[in-house]
């Protein structure tokens, strides 16, 4: 039986995801595989590619011959040189793992707000921790400041500014 190691294709239309499997040569291209080893997501930047590399050097050695494509990402994750007994290849780009949505909008808020952290903040406590706080007396209104609907009924434009006076 002659084993290929080449791509099935998963995932939607325009989004494709492909898994790397080990498979007969005459099955269909997303037909039965003998063995998942690894999967490759061209659209993420830069480009996801996981490999089991003990697996995929067990079946090179017994004599499984990888597709085009498949051998382009065994050379790029260097599965291939270490079977051929090449050097190894530089090592691939890996994403930067993302910072939460809550963290970067808090940071940003801060830089629009032009205030600096002062101190690094630490996460809520329980809710328990804060009923003491919540609880202490509101703090009373000063008399200097003027009531808004007071205002309104002393003022002399009570149409505002501007308006004809007919």
């Amino acid at each position: 039986m002659a084993v290929k190691i080449r791509l099935l294709r998963m995932g939607k239309i325009r989004n494709p995801q492909y898994r790397i499997v080990v498979a007969d040569s005459r099955t269909k291209r997303d037909g039965r595989a003998i063995e998942y080893v690894g999967i490759y997501q061209p659209k993420e930047n830069p480009s996801l590619i996981q490999v089991k590399s003990e697996r995929v050097q067990y079946w090179l050695s017994v004599g499984a011959q990888p597709s085009e494509a498949v051998q382009r990402i065994l050379e790029k994750t260097g599965d291939w040189q270490q079977f051929k007994g090449l050097p190894a290849p530089p090592p691939l780009l890996v994403a930067e793992p993302k910072k939460s949505r809550t963290e970067v909008y808090e940071a940003e808020s801060k830089a629009a707000a032009g205030v600096a952290d002062t101190k690094p903040q630490t996460p809520k406590k329980s809710a328990k921790a804060e009923k003491p706080a919540a609880t202490a007396e509101p703090k009373p209104v000063e008399a200097a400041e003027p009531n808004r609907e007071a205002v309104a009924e002393t003022a002399e434009d009570p149409a505002g500014a501007g308006a004809d006076k007919s």
